[in-house]
Parts: structure tokens; sequence; C-alpha cells
């Protein structure tokens, strides 16, 4: 939102992002002489500063402080996204302590939260968005990620946290602003953003983001190209009425890079540009279309009401030819498969938050319901070398590892056809107590009735199941001086036998109890100024109901407690002076399995999980004009895969930025990534999909506005 120079808090370059300042007026009668004395008036302001906020409402539904969310919380705002000129959420979670990312076959965002991979905890202002793609960041305010299980906030799935991004909608404030912004880079990167925000009166509002980008890639025969479409009209019914809705379309398409194989328990020692496989015939492609719809209200005695609505619709396909294997005597087995998913999701949500006080203690009070339906079409292909036989597509030389040979896709015996619909509805209610000055407890319960409807399309076989997901949080907040707080909580989430993508129901898991993760956790949170915030917590998340063979019976499945995560986590945000910011963190986290599953034995490190992993980023402006930025990430290593078979090894990179700001309405910045041109492993998806990392690459931008 734009502002005159006179509202801002800061002269520097890197200002506030927003203010907002309340003013409490006491009643006081006039004194008897002609003078006139005005009532008091007592002003409270808090601040976000560029790289931190203060306040969010994703956490607990209501708007509230961070220092009193009895929860880890990282939050990445739009202007540290852009400092770093992080376009990815892959990128982005970097920064995030105690948040990994794997390699998601190179055709989804798989984030590794708490020591578990996701591909469906991801939401957008609140509202599921669990489809396999690869997001961007053209139209998001900031990322928030929310650590632990949050089942009371968010229903099913999240076992490790989730990721809401908090979109752009049109600004009620009656004035206009317009964004360009232009990029260019290594690899032939072209990317081009605009943001305009029209006034059509006091009252209404169009804004307008757009993207599209066309890039190589320092892998051999991979490109991305990115369109991204999405205008939100906003309208003041009243004073206390407000109405938003918005349309998105984004299209995705790009080379499906599954990486490297690995050789001897180490990657294969290779160039980082070396494509397995082949790049021409692994494509990938997605196209979203998503209508959104809120109305806000406020009652007179304080009392607020949201509805919203979600309609989306994704429609994947992707295929990959890869490394299927890893390299012996020269030689690398190539394998290939396609897969195609049409998903359609329905999701309204309705929240009424009160606020009252019974004698001392103060009450918020959240209750809230949702209806969702979700469908979704999954259709899978194996690639063979004969037409006619299933014969496998053989070996090429790891030094020459591009498969030219013939190429047949069709179903394998294993393949999926099949088709699932899943209804529910959840009911919730939170309270949120100030029991005295110093002492808060946030409480409540949520229950998910989820009917999942599974289809095979091949044998014709019909699979219903029933949940009733009952998922408590509880946290109690002291604070001994208002800009500390110690925390204790518990959560509690479920994953349902159908999975986070709800296709993986058959008739041997079907009646198996869902998946639970339950996570103890404490913390700290001070705000050491009002514009840095530093944070510490540790945790505790024990998965348990993971199914497994049973040892006595192949052809049965039995329940097992599956692993535990126990972790430090420290974060700091926000603006050490006027003239630096700083977003920092660090993680410590060791997990093992808690029971023998085949051939991995109880006690097994979880795989994908660094024991250590540390990220900076610095921006320090010296004067109105000049600023630089330098960071630092280390991750320590990590096996590839449950077997620990494969060790990635341990990296640090450090990239750097320089900006220039011309005048209000120009600006300019060159960032270099992997300033050392250091080689290392960025993700993995298995033993013999690793990702190399890029070696050293620049990118120019520009932004106008006016």
């Amino acid at each position: 939102m734009r502002r005159s120079k006179g509202e801002l808090l800061a002269v520097s370059l890197l200002g506030i992002s927003a203010t907002t300042a309340v003013v409490h007026a006491q009643n006081a009668p006039a004194p008897s002489d002609s003078a006139t004395t005005l009532p008091p008036v007592v002003v409270e302001a808090t601040r976000d500063t560029p790289y931190a906020v203060t306040r969010t409402t994703t956490a607990t539904k209501t708007d509230t402080p961070l220092i009193d969310t009895p929860q880890s919380v990282t939050v990445l705002t739009e202007k540290f996204l852009s400092d770093t000129a992080v376009t990815s959420i892959g990128d982005a979670v970097r920064y995030v302590p105690g948040v990994g990312t794997a390699q998601g076959e190179g055709n989804r965002d798989t984030v590794v939260l708490r020591g578990n991979s996701s591909t469906g905890d991801y939401f957008i202002d609140g509202l599921r968005d669990d489809a396999q793609y690869y997001r961007d960041f053209y139209n998001i305010e900031r990322l928030e990620v929310l650590k632990g299980p949050s089942g009371m906030i968010f229903g099913r799935g999240g076992p490790g946290g989730v990721l809401n991004r908090v979109s752009k909608q049109a600004v009620l404030d009656g004035k206009s602003f317009y964004e360009f912004s232009a990029l260019g880079g290594s690899w032939d990167q072209y990317r081009g953003t605009l943001d305009l925000n029209q006034s059509l009166s006091s009252i209404a509002a169009l804004r307008l983001n757009g993207l599209f980008e066309d890039s190589d890639s320092y892998r051999d025969g991979v490109y991305n190209q990115r369109i991204g479409v999405n205008p939100t009209f906003g309208l003041a019914i009243s004073e206390n009425t407000t109405l938003r809705v918005g349309f998105e379309y984004f299209h995705d398409e790009r080379t499906a890079d599954r990486g490297i194989p690995s050789q001897n328990g180490r990657p294969f020692q290779t160039d980082e540009s070396t494509f397995f496989g082949d790049p021409d015939r692994s494509p990938t492609d997605v196209d979203v279309f998503s209508f959104t719809a809120s109305i806000d209200h406020k009652f007179e005695n304080g009392t607020t009401l949201r509805n919203a609505t979600r309609y989306s619709n994704y429609d994947k396909f992707y295929q990959n030819v890869f490394a299927g294997g890893a390299v012996h005597g020269g030689l690398v087995p190539i394998s290939a498969y396609n897969n195609a998913t049409e998903r359609e999701n329905f999701i309204n949500q309705t929240d009424v938050v009160f606020n009252f006080d019974t004698g001392p203690i103060g009450h918020t009070l959240l209750t809230g319901v949702e209806f969702s339906r979700q469908e979704t079409d999954n259709f899978r292909e194996t690639g063979y070398s004969s037409s006619t036989a299933n014969t496998s597509l053989g070996s090429v030389s790891a030094y020459n590892p591009r498969y030219n040979g013939p190429l047949f896709f069709r179903q394998s015996d294993s393949d999926a056809d099949n088709n699932s619909v899943a209804t529910g509805v959840a009911l919730y209610l939170q309270d949120q107590i100030q029991l005295t000055s110093q002492l808060q407890l946030v409480a409540g319960l949520r229950v998910d009735l989820l009917d999942v409807d599974f289809h095979n399309n091949r044998s014709g076989q019909d699979i219903e199941t029933s949940d009733d997901l009952w998922s408590p949080r509880a946290g109690l907040i002291y604070k001994p001086v208002e800009n500390l707080s110690i925390y204790g909580s518990y959560t509690l989430s479920y994953v349902p036998r159908a999975g986070e993508q709800l296709a993986s129901l058959s008739v041997t898991n079907a009646a198996l109890k869902p998946e639970e993760f339950e996570n103890f956790e404490a913390g700290v949170k001070w705000d050491v100024t009002p514009g840095l915030s530093l944070t510490a917590a540790a945790y505790q998340l024990d998965r348990s109901n993971q199914a497994i063979a049973d040892p006595n019976d192949s052809t049965k499945l039995i329940l097992v407690d599956g692993q535990q995560v126990k972790g430090i986590e420290l974060g700091l945000a926000g603006q050490i002076t006027d003239n630096w910011s700083i977003t920092a963190g660090y993680a410590y986290q060791e997990g093992e399995t808690q029971a023998a599953s085949g051939a991995i034995a109880a006690g097994t490190p979880i795989q994908q999980l660094p024991r250590h992993s540390v990220s900076v980023w610095n921006r320090y402006d010296f004067n109105e004009h000049w600023g630089v930025g330098i960071g630092a990430i280390y991750r320590d290593e990590i096996y590839a895969a449950a077997d620990n078979s494969v060790t990635v090894p341990s990296f640090v990179r450090f990239d750097a930025a320089v900006f220039y700001r011309f005048n209000d309405n120009l600006s300019a910045q060159v960032n270099v990534e992997n300033i050392f041109d250091t080689e290392y492993y960025s993700t993995a998806h298995n033993n013999n999909n690793i990702t190399p990392g890029s070696p050293v690459a620049l990118r120019v931008g520009v932004t106008v506005r006016f």
C-alpha cells in the first residue's frame, strides 16, 4: 500500500512497511475556568519492518500478535523475497529454521517440515491449495510457515506444519499505484511482473497482478515458462462490511528434471549440467484456475464474521525419463513413466469471533465451520522400449547418459487409473483466554468428518472410508514483561489412510486408523526492539499409526509407532538499526524410526533431515540510494532415502546483492547466487534422483513505480 512521506516512520530505504496506531481517549470533565483541557490521548503504535511482521491471523484465525501465539511461526515478507530474488517455495524455505526442501521429482513443491515430507500442506489465505505443482510469488504479500501439527486450524494433514501464502488484494484507501518489474539473468532467464491497483471510488478498487517468465537452466535441456494473471476486486459495502472477489489463472510448464544418480553411496561425480535420461521427452505442465470470494463484517459489539469461498481446478501432466538406479560398471539404468492428474476443489469456510469478558478474564472466542469437496482423477503409464512387450529401457553410459532409444507408454499392472471424491465437514472452537495481565491460555478443538469414495477404473472396485478426526490444541503463554513471552503447547494432527493426496486407498489399508502426529513444544519470543524479534523453540514430534507389512503375514498391514523427531529452532528477523535488516535462523534436528519396517531397522535416522542447518541474510543501506545484501546458507549432510545407503554431502553457499534507488519511482538491484561457485547438491528425491546445485548465477532487476 502506497503512503506519503509524512506517513513513514523512518526515512531510510528499508523504511517501515506498515504502521498502525490505536488512539484511546478518556472522557474528563472540563475545568470551570475559561481554559479548556482536552481529554488525554494515549497513542500505542506497532509496526512491521521490511523483514518482519508483528501480527498474523493465520495461526489462530484471529488477529493476534506473534508474541502471543504459542507456536513456532516464521514469516517471509514480500520485501525479503524481493531482495533475495527468490521466486519459489523451495528456495524460500531455506531461510526458515526447521524446514527443508526435497526435489519433488522435478514437477512439484516438496517441503520437509520437522522431518515430514509434504506435497499437499499448502494454503492460500487460509484455504487449502493442495495440488502438486510449483507455486510462484508474483501475487503474494508474504509467506507464513507454521511449524508443528496444526490440525485445529487447518484440518487433516500438516503433520510437520503448513505453508500459507497471503495474497495481494485490492487496496481500499482511495489511492492508485502501479508497479512494473523486470528481471534478467544467467541462462537466458527473463521474468516480468506487474502490480496495478486502480481506485474506482472511495469504497471500491481493482488490483491486477501479472507474471511472465521464460528461462533456461544450468541443467542441459531444462527450461521453464510461467504465466500468471490475478485480478482482485474490493468493495466496502458499508463502514463495517467488505466484499472481496478474485480470479487467478496460472500456467507452469517445464522440464521434469530428476538430477543425477549415485555411485558407492555418494552422488555420482559428473558436471552439474549433465542430464540423465531425456529432457526432450520429460515435459511437465499444469494449469490452475481458481476463484475466491470473501465477505467480512464487524458488528457494533465488536463481533466479527468472515465467510470465504475458494473454487479451484487443477489440470496437470508430467512425464519423465530419468536415472532408475545407481551407476555400476560405468552404466546407469533408465526408467520412464507419465502421470496425469485432474483435481477440482470447493471449500467454504465461516468464522465468527466474539470478544467478551467473564469477570476479570478476557476471551477471544472463535467458532467456525468448513465444508469441502475434492474430486481427483489419476492416470499413470510406464515407459517401455517395445510397443508390444514390457521391455525395460535398459542402460546407458554414465559418461554419455542421454537416452535416445524407443519409448512407448502404457499401463503396467500396478499403474493407477482411479477417481476419488472426498467430502468433508469441519466444526471448530477456540478460546484465547486472558487469565491475568501476564498469563494467557489458548485452547481449541476441531472435528473433521471426512468421507472418501475411491473408484478403481481398472478393476471396477469401489472403496469407501469415513474418518472422524479430533484435533485439539492447547497453549499457555506467560509474559513476565510486555515484550517477552514464554510458552508451552500441545497439538495433534491426522493424515487419513487415503494419504495427503487422497489417492492411496486400497482394500488392505482402508480399514486402518489414520496416522497421528503429536507435537510438544516450548519456546520463547522476545521483541528485542519494536522492529526486531528473536524466537527460540524446542519440540518433540511423534508419528504413530504408521502402516507396515506384518512380519508374520506379508498380505496384511499392522500399525506401529513410526518415527520421532526432536529439535531446537532459533530465529531472528527485523531491523538491527534503521539501515540494517536481517533474517537469520538455525535448527538442530534429530529423528529416527521407532519400529522396524522391512529392511529399515528401528532406530534408523530419518531421510532428508539435516542435523544442523543455518541461514542468514543481511541488507545494509549506506544512504537513500545505495545498499548491499549478503547471505549464507548451510545444510548438514542428509540421507537421500530411508535406507540410509546414499549420503548427500553438506554445503555452504554464499549469496550477495547490490541495490540502487534512483528516486521514488525507479530502483534496480543485482543479485549473485553462489558467489564462490561452490559445487554442491541442493535436493534429493531418493538415492538416484539428486539435484546438483547451481553454479554462480547473476540476476539483474529493475522496478518502476508510480
